[in-house]
């Protein structure tokens, strides 16, 4: 949990100090720092959602330079961008689901009247994996 506890003291811990090779970071504003400075030399940032905020600037000459470091922000769209890229990622997801390469797990399931309820577990970190609401 990044707002209760250190996570780059962490990652350096775990890592002997050096670091590692990718963070992908959903939380946004409140992480960017800290995952820059967990990435090792030549590592790379993916940034993929603002969960805490949208992201401030970036500082390359204090944050990316010092490591050379790498950055992305991919979008969805940036790589299924038409009607027949996007089916075709769909039917190899779920090929990939129907052999068991990927696994669904669920971590809780709501009724649709108790909607309310979800979105306030979500807001308030009580879910911890996938959610959903059936009708």
């Amino acid at each position: 949990n990044y707002s209760k506890d250190n996570f780059v003291t962490k990652v350096k811990e775990l890592t002997g100090d050096r670091g590692v090779p990718v963070v992908y970071d959903g939380v946004g504003k409140d992480t960017l720092e800290g995952s820059l400075e967990c990435l090792k030399i030549r590592g790379m940032m993916v940034s993929f959602g603002n969960a805490s905020g949208s992201l401030e600037n970036i500082d390359v000459k204090k944050s990316i330079q010092p490591k050379g470091l790498y950055f992305t922000r991919p979008s969805m769209w940036h790589y299924l961008s038409t009607k027949d890229e996007l089916r075709d990622g769909a039917n190899k997801l779920f090929e990939k689901i129907q052999l068991g390469n990927i696994k669904i797990e669920i971590f809780k399931e709501y009724k649709l009247e108790d909607v309310i309820q979800a979105h306030q577990d979500l807001e308030s970190r009580k879910i911890t994996g996938s959610a959903i609401i059936i009708p």
